[in-house]
């Protein structure tokens, strides 16, 4: 059956109306919208006025819409103009992406790069790196793990990850390994729990007595747990994010240890104290970070990148002298 008016496309043939359009066509109308005449376009495209006008009268028949009203002195867009003009943008944005896709490959980069960070890692760094990561590789997908202990080194070691921040008492099996930075954990609790209380260094019956918050990786069916350490408490709750850990013993509802670079602005405003314990005398326990790869595994430029940052950016986060530069 025919169409009514044979001057109005088949939806049909709608596919085959866009068959002909070129990139350069689009990008000419984008030049004309923008400079406000052809001969201004010309200019911008360095091409004659002639040329420029063809290519938008050519576009105009091959979509068989109007795009430019030029009963004036200037061509002005029509409503079908600014509807095929924003729709243009749209296709300049990922070709652009395309081209930057394409020079990426060509010098080896990586399209997908995942990464895994123990839970002690400073999340302020880690939002810093995300900032820059994107501005740096818009291109590249980003695949994020943050975990406790050796559920950080499973997903490197499992080719989950390309590499990873773990700390060094997580199983390291396979792994290579390289020093980053040290945190300190702080025993800390609120002004107002009872070993807060104590005028006393703290001694080991005082504290068995009371909960201790403890972080605790997740764990599956025939993995190797990591062994616990700085518990003290024998009555423990167990948590598997340090953001939890935090929020329980800022509530009051135990004390624990956390790392010092979390808990900087607590102390000062005097929302937790930090505890005098015995069993530390005036060292408390530091816990090693280090960044773990597999042995041989190649890594491209991205990875690479990705590697100077986190090393950087975790060691500033960390360093007390660095705090005003990367506040909490």
């Amino acid at each position: 059956m025919e169409a009514l008016d044979a001057g109005i496309p088949h939806p049909c043939d709608a596919p085959r109306m866009l068959e002909g359009v070129t990139i350069e066509q689009l990008r000419t109308l984008r030049a004309v919208a923008q400079e406000g005449s052809f001969s201004a376009a010309a200019r911008k495209l360095g091409r004659v006025q002639a040329a420029v006008s063809q290519a938008i009268d050519r576009l105009e028949a091959q979509l068989g819409l109007r795009l430019f009203d030029r009963t004036g002195r200037v061509p002005r867009l029509t409503p079908h103009g600014d509807a095929v003009l924003a729709a243009a943008a749209r296709v300049h944005d990922e070709v652009e992406a395309l081209d930057e896709l394409v020079a990426s490959l060509k010098t080896g980069a990586e399209t997908r790069v995942s990464i895994a960070v123990d839970v002690m890692f400073p999340v302020t760094a880690l939002v810093t790196f995300g900032r820059e990561f994107s501005r740096a590789h818009p291109c590249v997908e980003l695949v994020l793990f943050s975990e406790a202990l050796s559920a950080v080194t499973a997903h490197v070691r499992e080719k989950r990850a390309t590499l990873g921040i773990a700390g060094d008492d997580a199983d390291l099996t396979g792994l290579e390994r390289r020093g980053i930075s040290v945190v300190r954990l702080l025993p800390v609790a609120t002004p107002t729990h009872p070993l807060a209380r104590l005028e006393r260094a703290i001694d080991e019956a005082a504290v068995a007595k009371a909960v201790q918050i403890v972080l605790s990786e997740r764990t599956q069916a025939g993995d190797r747990e990591t062994p616990d350490q700085g518990v003290l408490s024998q009555r423990t709750w167990r948590v598997a994010d340090l953001a939890t850990k935090h929020a329980l013993i800022r509530g009051g509802l135990g004390w624990g240890h956390l790392p010092e670079h979390l808990v900087r602005r607590d102390l000062r405003a005097g929302r937790l104290v930090e505890l005098r314990l015995e069993a530390w005398g005036t060292e408390v326990p530091r816990r090693s970070l280090v960044l773990v790869r597999r042995r041989g595994a190649p890594m491209g430029p991205v990875a690479q990148w990705v590697e100077a940052r986190l090393t950087q950016l975790c060691r500033d986060a960390i360093e007390p002298e660095t705090e005003a530069n990367h506040p909490e």
